[in-house]
């Protein structure tokens, strides 16, 4: 809005030369923004408690007959009989004034010359010491004229506010058309709603951010970074609002519930109802445009799982070529292959994060889909982006030892392998685990025969709804004891007691024998 639109204050009904008002406190003694908090409404009333027929946030006009004598011509006392040595109770002024700041009265008018000449100096006083803004309003100007022009000033600054909404949504719209579409369009809004406007990708990574008046401070960042991942984790579609450091924040997801492709925080202001109209407007195009996306990425991605596909047969050629075109050239070898199994939730988001780096780190990434996960080709010395992903995605990540392209099927085998052993939000090497001998049951044969022994637990899981497979997966990876596998689970000591005597049964062996419990942990190994 304009400096030069009229705003409903106290302020601008003083500076109309035509109202001829005259501020009768002195401003320094008022509360700060004292003349400067918008009014609602201007109303006029003599009677001696108007409260409650009051609102919230108006000026009250008076002719201050309710301070006139009682009737019967005596006059109304201004201060009441008292013992001595003792406070003086109020006075009728203080009382009154008292009463409208309680209600949320924003100022008090005297009109002059309707009873009496001046304004009473108890009232004065009054509104001095409650720091009420007290002014004259004189004889040749209506009440109406002030509840008129108040009237004018909020439709003025509806209409502007109206106005600048929609002059904002052009210029935003104007903005998606360039080329960075989206990083346009953030730059556009944060600019109409001087603001920090902040693009995070599914995963909770800002992609993109403008800031006018400045960057924020590292503490908001921070609260504004984990509460975005949050609510994206949670993949439901909302829209919420918090205070970090006494600033207001405002996040808005993008994207289908379930299917989130993103979010917008705006930070450092609080939005009007035309406010929130732009901001809709901005999530209904970056949601669509994100939306759109999504058909191209998933050519782009059997393109990507076909070059994975490639590369496993030998053709690093063909590879090469078309990944030169497309996303720039593959990786320089020595290279280190990752595979990360991902649950079917967390796979799109990884895919855009992943699809976000490549472009980053144009000629340093390679992904793609696999028949035993996502795979991850980055240079042997670059390994640390694998953590990083790991941890975003609680993804269980494999690694083969560092290969050239020649061989990368063996390299993509040995991470196929090692991904079984890692835990989730992890990355496990191959050559870590290579000297184990377990690793020797990491065959079709080993594999399965460990299903099959395995086999009765896993029926007895899906016809009861039990955990037994996992009750005694944890219980052996904690040497057998019960207390400390209950604690690991979230249960009761009794309840894994019961879940390994019912294992025992389903399986027909008995797992007090340490052989026993060896066998049974191998096969769980290597079922992976």
């Amino acid at each position: 809005m304009a400096a030069t639109d009229p705003q409903p204050t106290l302020r601008a009904l003083l500076a109309r030369a035509d109202l001829a008002l005259r501020l009768a406190s002195d401003e320094a003694a008022l509360p700060p923004d004292a003349l400067d908090t918008p009014l609602r409404w201007v109303h006029s009333s003599d009677l001696a408690d108007p409260t409650p027929f009051l609102a919230d946030d108006l000026l009250l006009l008076t002719t201050g007959t309710q301070f006139m004598a009682a009737p019967g011509g005596v006059a109304a006392p201004t201060l009441p009989v008292h013992p001595p040595n003792t406070t003086p109770a109020p006075t009728t002024e203080d009382a009154y004034v008292a009463r409208l700041r309680a209600r949320g009265v924003r100022g008090l008018g005297f009109g002059t010359e309707v009873v009496r000449d001046g304004i009473p100096a108890a009232l004065l006083d009054a509104c001095r010491d409650q720091g009420m803004p007290l002014f004259e309003v004189p004889y040749r100007t209506p009440f109406i004229a002030l509840a008129r022009a108040n009237a004018e000033a909020i439709a003025a600054q509806a209409y502007a506010r109206r106005t600048w909404a929609l002059s904002a949504q052009r210029a935003i719209s104007l903005a998606a058309l360039r080329p960075d579409g989206l990083g346009a369009t953030v730059a556009e809004l944060a600019k109409q709603l001087d603001a920090w406007v902040g693009l995070y990708d599914a995963a909770g990574v800002l992609t993109s951010h403008r800031a006018p008046r400045g960057d924020l401070d590292p503490d908001i960042r921070a609260a504004v970074d984990a509460e975005a991942g949050a609510v994206l984790r949670r993949g439901a579609r909302a829209a919420s609002q918090f205070e970090s450091n006494g600033t207001r924040v405002t996040l808005q997801t993008l994207g289908r519930g379930g299917h989130l492709r993103g979010l917008i925080a705006i930070v450092g202001t609080e939005l009007d109802l035309e406010g929130r109209s732009v901001v809709t407007s901005v999530i209904a195009m970056a949601g669509l445009a994100l939306e759109q996306n999504v058909g191209l990425g998933r050519a782009r991605g059997a393109l990507r799982a076909a070059l994975v596909q490639a590369l496993q047969a030998g053709d690093v050629g063909l590879a090469r070529r078309v990944s030169k075109e497309l996303w720039g050239p593959l990786p320089p070898a020595p290279v280190v292959v990752a595979v990360a199994p991902l649950a079917s939730g967390r796979a799109d988001a990884a895919t855009d994060w992943l699809e976000l780096r490549t472009a980053e780190r144009r000629g340093a990434l390679f992904h793609g889909r696999g028949a035993d996960g996502h795979v991850i080709v980055v240079p042997a010395g670059d390994a640390d982006l694998l953590e990083t992903f790991a941890g975003l995605f609680d993804a269980a990540v494999g690694i083969g030892d560092p290969v050239d392209y020649a061989g990368f099927a063996r390299a993509h085998e040995q991470a196929v392998v090692a991904a079984r052993r890692a835990d989730a939000g992890t990355v496990a090497s191959f050559s870590a685990i290579a000297g184990g001998v377990f690793a020797a049951l990491d065959t079709a044969e080993g594999r399965a025969l460990a299903q099959a022994r395995l086999r009765p637990l896993h029926a007895h899981d899906q016809e009861h709804g039990s955990q037994l497979t996992e009750t005694v997966r944890t219980w052996l990876a904690h040497d057998a004891r019960i207390d400390e596998a209950a604690h690991a689970l979230g249960i009761h000591r009794h309840t894994v007691r019961a879940r390994v005597a019912q294992a025992q049964q389903v399986l027909g062996v008995d797992l007090s024998s340490f052989p026993t419990r060896a066998e049974l942990w191998a096969a769980l190994v290597a079922a992976g």
